[in-house]
């Protein structure tokens, strides 16, 4: 799982490893600081990989420009199958203004 930081705390990374669901969230600011004031006790920062990161932003920007699509974007189609060929032809015509 790959999140953003309004999922970086301590209850909710403890929840994914229970889980067994590996993760990538990165730490807040203020997490930080603090424990690095705690000093031995504040215990080791999460396991942050940057590479896989970054990889987020490029689906997250995806689905943005999916955004500007108003029928995709409010939901207009009433079954799954209809709703899927409007998120195809939406892919579909992004990709060939990409081209």
């Amino acid at each position: 799982m790959i999140a953003d930081k309004a999922y970086a705390s301590r209850g909710f990374r403890a929840y994914l490893r229970r889980r067994g669901i590996g993760h990538t969230i990165p730490e807040k600011r203020d997490q930080q600081r603090h424990r690095r004031r705690r000093g031995r006790r504040g215990g080791r920062p999460p396991a942050f990989d940057r590479e896989v990161y970054r990889k987020r932003n490029i689906v997250e920007r995806c689905f943005n420009r999916l955004k500007g699509f108003r029928g995709f974007a409010t939901r207009y189609d009433k079954t799954a199958t209809s709703y899927e060929a409007a998120v195809s032809l939406a892919s579909f015509l992004l990709w060939v203004r990409s081209v």
